[in-house]
């Protein structure tokens, strides 16, 4: 199984890789998309004090001087770092910062700035700063300049924040994503196990099977050649060599059955057929071995027909393995049962013995390819364990369903239930009480 682990662990590698790589593009984006926004927000209150601040500010173009009333200042302002003034020619006129500019360099725009805030020791401390000028316009004309700043830490811490964030659970979901992916891939896998599973017990039974009945073919033609030649001896040998091999023509015919008959059944090969009288003629081939078994055999057919879309060959081959399990395995003096009903818009077929029975542990099983209740038993008579598995793949095609019931020493019901279509179901009507009431 160390190519499941593999492939597991293959898939959960790349789920990992294909989430994480959507996951680290989604945060990147999202903390972009973040600065941005939150760059903006900052950016509207910086215009909307610098528009109230130039509003409430008293400027005298001839005197060249600026008054502001910093009531009117709004809260943004109480941050801000410095205030400058220029007049039209771009000129210092006021600041509240030291060491300002003389001469204004840059337009009316928005810039991201760093400055030293204060030195402690050897080390300067910086600060970024968020700086905005705009022209003073009165009368349509240009007197000056407003320039302001207000640090950018708030913003800053709050993105420090964000990026703790994504530092933090950007690898903890991918460790979650990963986890997730070697759980799904676990599910993912379970069908593909089930079925290589199946084909290494189905490939060994073959093999089991087929390598007894060449083995037995061997020595027989070996004893047959051995001298001294004995004619009744060689021909004892050769009738064995005869039945040996249409016991491996039947095995295989029933193999090549299987894999040719896989998955649903096309449309187009399917044909109204009356169940009914399919049954009956069923009943007829069959009353003959009832019979010479000792055994009886009562047939539950509806007097009215009962019609649905089906390959009627495929169909009866289903019911015939039934009944060949139900031959097989009831004793002399006992009873078999063949019914047919319509239960809602299903058709239901039930093969019914007073035979050995199944123990309960078993029936899970007895769908599965060359699986045996008693593997001795089904030797002496002739059984390779595929009758039933391909009953229930014939039925599946049909999109029917296949079920069992026994009880250990007093019997068993198979059960068949196939789908009828609406048109059907009007053109048949089955009184399924009257037949609820067989009982062998």
């Amino acid at each position: 199984m160390f190519a499941f682990a593999r492939s597991r662990r293959n898939l959960a590698c790349l789920f990992a890789l294909s989430m994480g790589s959507i996951l680290v593009v989604f945060a990147a984006i999202a903390y972009y998309l973040g600065v941005e926004n939150q760059l903006e927000v900052f950016d509207e209150e910086l215009y909307s004090t610098s528009k109230t601040i130039a509003a409430n500010a008293e400027y005298s173009l001839d005197a060249e001087r600026s008054q502001l009333n910093k009531d009117d200042i709004p809260a943004l302002g109480s941050q801000l770092v410095y205030i400058r003034w220029y007049n039209s020619q771009k000129k210092l006129v006021k600041s509240g910062s030291k060491n300002p500019p003389k001469q204004l360099t840059i337009g009316s725009s928005f810039q991201t700035i760093q400055i030293n805030d204060r030195q402690i020791g050897a080390t300067t401390t910086k600060t970024w700063l968020r700086e905005l000028t705009i022209p003073v316009i009165r009368n349509e004309v240009t007197i000056g300049y407003l320039q302001i700043a207000a640090p950018l830490t708030p913003l800053r811490e709050s993105l420090n924040r964000a990026r703790l964030f994504l530092t933090l659970g950007v690898p903890v979901t991918l460790g979650l994503i990963g986890i997730t992916g070697w759980f799904l891939g676990g599910l993912a896998m379970q069908p593909t196990r089930r079925a290589y599973e199946q084909l290494q017990r189905f490939t060994a039974d073959a093999s089991h099977e087929l390598r007894a009945p060449v083995a037995a073919v061997l020595s027989n033609a070996q004893v047959a050649l051995m001298p001294p030649e004995d004619a009744l001896e060689q021909r004892f040998r050769l009738e064995n060599i005869e039945e040996i091999a249409k016991s491996m023509r039947t095995l295989i015919g029933n193999l090549l059955f299987l894999a040719r008959h896989e998955g649903a059944l096309d449309n187009a090969a399917l044909k109204s057929i009356d169940l009914v009288e399919l049954l009956r003629s069923l009943y007829d081939e069959y009353q003959q071995q009832a019979t010479a078994q000792n055994l009886h055999f009562t047939p539950h057919l509806p007097e009215q027909p009962l019609y649905l879309q089906a390959d009627a060959d495929l169909l009866k081959q289903a019911v015939v393995n039934l009944l060949a399990n139900a031959f097989k395995y009831t004793p002399p003096g006992g009873k078999v049962g063949l019914r047919l009903f319509q239960r809602a818009h299903r058709a239901i077929i039930q093969v019914e013995d007073s035979g050995i029975g199944i123990p309960s542990e078993n029936l899970p099983y007895i769908f599965e390819r060359f699986y045996r209740v008693d593997t001795v038993r089904s030797r002496q008579t002739g059984g390779f364990g595929l009758g039933l598995a391909i009953s229930q793949q014939i039925i599946q095609a049909h999109q029917g369903e296949i079920t069992a019931n026994s009880v250990l020493g007093q019997g068993s019901i198979l059960e068949i239930q196939l789908p009828l279509s609406s048109g059907i179901r009007q053109k048949s009507r089955v009184n399924s009480r009257a037949i609820k009431g067989f009982n062998l």
